[in-house]
């Protein structure tokens, strides 16, 4: 039987930030087939299910999938995966998630409960609006940009990014893993808000997307001049996300809660 847990990633509270399922596999093993993977993320139904692999010391093969597809790149659910593994008696502070598309990446555990992962920097370019975008989006825009994987929108104001309510069946056809919309903060709090949309992938909205924020990083720091921000993703459950440029790196900074943990009767295939 594979043993699970159920984390809210980016929250120090239960039922905020995004969870994700943690499934850890035999170190033995080969890595189950691709549709046993898929159905378990589709049963799973949340935006990611990760899947770890150890291989020695702190190395460990990580996969994400959403109920539709296997992604290549997920803060939330790496943030899990770290949490996950020291709850269960990991004695390194850092350990090492080896990935098929993102290489290795990395989280060190810190003080006070916080994790840092070390993510690629995701920078966007400026571009034009795909058709169809800002129309599905219900909103116009300061700027538009585009990295390798996400569209990025910068609105007027963080009161539009929250007020937004898009056309998910037109956004879906978007060439695109997903769309960011973003804006200057209005809350002393944080440096700029966020919400990200990817019903191109089967997650209308996700609720705290660390993979945004390696390209969020880069597009805010310039303009605000720091290397050091706090960011808040703007959707029902909220999430904070701290992060700090590190040349083509990212640290990315957060906290997790572990929900309920379980077995799965189904064994791998």
């Amino acid at each position: 039987m594979t043993p699970f847990a159920v984390i809210d990633a980016f929250a120090d509270v239960p039922f905020a930030g995004n969870p994700a399922a943690v499934c850890p596999l035999s170190e033995a093993a080969e890595w189950p087939s691709d549709g046993w993977l898929q159905h378990v993320a589709r049963e799973f139904n949340l935006s990611e299910t990760a899947f770890l692999r150890h291989r020695e010391g702190c190395e460990h093969e990580l996969r994400w999938f959403t109920p539709a597809v296997e992604v290549a790149l997920c803060g939330h659910a790496t943030l899990a995966s770290a949490h996950f593994l020291w709850e269960r008696g990991a004695t390194h502070d850092l350990l090492t998630f080896l990935t098929k598309k993102s290489g290795v990446l990395a989280a060190t555990r810190r003080p006070a409960g916080e994790i840092e992962l070390t993510f690629p920097a995701k920078p966007a370019a400026a571009c034009p609006a795909p058709p169809g975008l800002l129309e599905a989006l219900g909103t116009g825009a300061v700027a538009v940009a585009r990295n390798e994987f996400d569209y990025l929108v910068e609105v007027g104001s963080a009161a539009e990014v929250r007020a937004l309510r898009p056309d998910f069946a037109t956004l879906a056809r978007t060439e695109c893993r997903g769309v960011i919309v973003t804006a200057r903060s209005d809350d002393a709090r944080y440096d700029f808000v966020s919400r990200f949309f990817a019903p191109h992938e089967g997650i209308n909205e996700d609720p705290v997307t660390g993979s945004a924020h390696c390209c969020l990083s880069e597009w805010w720091g310039p303009k605000l001049g720091k290397d050091e921000m706090t960011g808040y993703q703007a959707s029902a459950r909220g999430g904070l996300v701290r992060v700090r440029r590190d040349g083509k790196r990212v640290r990315l900074t957060g906290r997790a809660v572990t929900i309920s943990r379980g077995e799965l009767l189904v064994p791998p295939a």
